[in-house]
């Protein structure tokens, strides 16, 4: 039996496929991502609310701050034979929380988080908070 598209092969102007099937995407509307702008419109609105325009920011990165840290598991490595350390000979700005400590010691850090202060001293140790400034409070006249 013969295909009804067939019976149109050479006899009119589209041969069966209708006006714009036969070229490429055209039924479908383009290929991809084409008239997304155009004839599109409403399926960007609906299905990609976030497309245009800026979202968020990224601060400027000479404001940005970067800590070196080191957790509470690693003292253990870097107190050696006493049972004090100074963070800061060690290229070390932050002091964090993760993991146990055993021992007592005693550090001097620029800063500590409210965890790592908590486990150092419930081991039998101080955190000493030394952000390195001399000249103490700076206050207007």
């Amino acid at each position: 039996m013969v295909s009804r598209t067939n019976k149109f092969r050479g006899r009119s102007r589209y041969h069966g496929r209708g006006k714009k099937a036969g070229r490429g995407a055209g039924k479908r509307g383009g290929r991809g991502n084409a008239g997304l702008n155009k004839h599109r419109v409403m399926t960007r609105i609906k299905y990609m609310p976030r497309h245009w325009g800026m979202h968020g920011f990224n601060r400027d990165p000479s404001l940005r701050i970067r800590h070196t840290t080191c957790n509470v598991s690693d003292l253990a490595n870097l107190v050696g034979d006493g049972d004090s350390v100074d963070l800061s000979e060690h290229n070390i700005d932050k002091l964090l929380g993760s993991g146990q400590i055993t021992t007592a010691i005693h550090v001097t850090v620029e800063h500590a988080s409210a965890n790592a202060v908590k486990k150092v001293e419930a081991a039998g140790g101080s955190v000493t908070v030394d952000d390195g400034e001399e000249f103490g409070e700076w206050e207007e006249e």
